[in-house]
């Protein structure tokens, strides 16, 4: 409600700033004043060669807005420090940001920014910054209806351009120009297919975990549950069984062995001190981590999980490889069942027979695609809480993957890691993702584990990966 308040605002400041006729601002023949999306199209028509050259310069430069919301708390104080900035005590971030590109702005006039695209319910847009987590911001940037209709702009797309800072009563910096999409020519978005018409397909290009011989818990995922572009995977754990940890050993080894992938840690109803050490640990050029912590409400948990599965659908329409790991898809299901309309229909548990059709929806928008690029989605899924409602989410979700890693408790109180119960655990089609002398020896592997009790076989499983330095020497010395 308050962006929808605070665009009016800005139309009526469109409305009442005294602007000579030659600039253009109101409408040949007469002096009513053009509309806030007409005055954009207006400034970006009238920009001159000269002004083009210095904006060109500024996109080269550190006025960027991604720049400055990377930026720790005392570095943006010492940097406002700098320009000379006052009234900076007790500020919130955003509002120092927002404060330092106003005045920077009074030097060159225009500015270059980017977001990520989230279309409201009115018709406008703004481009929010994954630094926020996808939250509303004074420093996000306002898109125009008629430049969503222009260029045929959906929710989630990657969107650079020419923006300018906001005038008197206005509250948003505006989009001028559109320069890019998903950092491609705008002009080729209408030669991508939609995500929903794209050709869904087997995953068999495999994701290799395996980076170092210490990191055991990778060995062994590749070995008993390989995993491939388009996987849809869930990790079916018990509390405090290591899920989260296993996720991020995961998203680590996908950034090391595929720096052309991108990956995307969306972490939902989480707590604060999880999402921080989740962002030192995971990170890089091609990686978000995006998260709603438990004390947000449940619209909250909402928005996030849409922006995330909107962005990574334009990514894929691009031909992208974008890797997902969600913790966890029990409480985005939660979450749904305190938001969405009621039916009526209430399942054992308390679950609205309606509230598992969104979170399946996003759970099944994994796909490798026959026209190029994949959504691969890892989530995990609580069981054993003493939660009824727990128990009914699982068991809709159950099935439903192609890949299932089940971790078991018994191993847990054994402290032995990873508690991956090998029997349990399994790929659909794995012999796709395999080499077939490779498949056969891990096929003779599983039936000597088979017989062993979960936590003897894991124990083994270690040992004997320990003493070889690669998954591939460890099979070669299997006696076949």
């Amino acid at each position: 409600m308050a962006e929808t308040k605070s665009t009016g605002a800005r139309k009526s400041a469109g409305t009442k700033t005294t602007v000579p006729a030659s600039d253009g601002y109101h409408r040949s023949g007469n002096n009513e004043p053009l509309s806030l999306a007409e005055e954009l199209a207006d400034e970006a028509a009238h920009i001159g060669d000269e002004t083009h050259d210095r904006y060109e310069q500024i996109k080269q430069g550190d006025i960027h807005i991604a720049e400055l919301q990377r930026m720790t708390m005392p570095q943006l104080i010492e940097q406002a420090r700098k320009e000379n900035l006052a009234e900076i005590t007790g500020i919130k971030k955003q509002d120092l940001i927002f404060k330092i590109l106003k005045e920077r702005v009074k030097l060159n006039g225009l500015m270059f920014g980017e977001g990520t695209l989230e279309i409201l319910p009115d018709g406008f847009g703004f481009l929010r910054s994954p630094d926020y987590h996808y939250l509303s911001c004074p420093d996000d940037i306002y898109v125009s209806p008629s430049q969503i209709r222009r260029f045929g702009l959906r929710t989630g797309a990657t969107v650079s351009g020419q923006i300018r800072p906001p005038k008197e009563n206005e509250r948003y910096f505006a989009l001028l120009r559109v320069e890019a999409i998903n950092y491609e020519d705008p002009n080729k978005l209408s030669e991508k297919v939609f995500f929903d018409d794209l050709t869904p397909l087997h995953p068999d290009k495999r994701v290799v975990l395996e980076t170092t011989a210490e990191e055991t818990a990778m060995r062994i995922v590749d070995l008993i549950v390989p995993i491939g572009f388009g996987q849809r995977g869930l990790i079916v754990s018990p509390p405090r069984a290591g899920k989260t940890i296993l996720l991020q050993k995961m998203a680590k080894a996908v950034l090391t062995n595929f720096p052309d992938g991108y990956v995307i840690m969306l972490l939902i109803d989480e707590r604060p001190e999880e999402v921080t050490d989740m962002e030192r640990q995971v990170k890089g050029d091609n990686c978000e981590v995006i998260s709603s912590t438990f004390d947000e409400p449940a619209a909250r948990h909402i928005q996030v999980s849409e922006m995330v599965i909107e962005k990574a659908k334009r990514m894929v329409e691009y031909g992208y490889d974008v890797i997902i790991f969600l913790d966890s898809i029990t409480r985005l299901a939660r979450a749904w069942n305190s938001e969405c309309p009621h039916s009526g229909k209430i399942l054992s548990g308390g679950v609205d027979a309606n509230a598992l059709q969104r979170p399946k929806r996003f759970f099944g928008s994994a796909r490798k695609v026959e026209e190029g690029g994949s959504l691969t989605i890892i989530a995990t899924a609580l069981i054993d809480t003493g939660s009824k409602m727990d128990e009914v989410i699982f068991e809709e979700f159950k099935g439903t993957g192609n890949l299932e890693i089940v971790l078991d408790r018994r191993l847990v109180d054994k402290r032995i890691w990873p508690a991956i119960d090998i029997n349990r655990s399994g790929t659909r089609r794995e012999e796709m993702l395999m080499d077939p002398e490779e498949y056969r020896r891990v096929c003779i592997l599983r039936r000597v584990l088979n017989d062993m009790n979960s936590p003897d076989a894991m124990e083994l499983l270690v040992t004997r990966l320990q003493k070889t330095k690669t998954n591939a020497e460890f099979l070669m010395s299997m006696k076949s």
